[in-house]
């Protein structure tokens, strides 16, 4: 009888977790941002998380108006971007904020990046001037693991 509970216990604990869904984030605007971006990020987060893809879209846009190498609002553009069901330009996005942020981990280990990654090296940076992107730098060239915010 004793091993029936336990048998219960552990289905309804497995059924539990494979009912949840990780929660679905984003990146916050780092120190240093332009206010109007950041405000426009913060606002934009708000809206993803409720769900609000096409008016948060419109507020990544706006920070990216106010700082163009934010590569936090790329990275989340691109979320957005995905949810709405605009691949090509969601790509876009995700190289872009690799490319902007080539030691940010989470951008890197994404799930969603990893989807892209392979081609990240090979597009030029919103600056002439920078490096190119190393795939040693964010573990992508050899198959990166899927990390953490997504």
């Amino acid at each position: 009888m004793r091993m029936i509970g336990i048998v219960m216990m552990s289905l309804i604990l497995v059924a539990a977790c494979a009912g949840k869904k990780k929660s679905v984030d984003v990146l916050p605007a780092p120190p240093g941002t332009v206010s109007s971006a950041a405000l426009a990020m913060d606002e934009g987060n708000r809206l993803f998380r409720a769900k609000q893809f096409a008016e948060a879209r419109a507020q990544y846009e706006a920070a990216l108006q106010a700082q163009p190498t934010l590569a936090e609002a790329h990275y989340n553009l691109a979320r957005s971007l995905d949810y709405l069901g605009d691949a090509t330009s969601a790509r876009k996005h995700y190289l872009e904020a690799a490319n902007l942020a080539p030691g940010n981990k989470v951008i890197w280990d994404s799930p969603p990046l990893s989807k892209y990654g392979e081609e990240v090296d090979k597009l030029p940076t919103g600056d002439p001037n920078a490096p190119p992107v190393m795939p040693a730098l964010g573990g992508l060239g050899g198959g990166g693991g899927p990390g953490p915010g997504y």
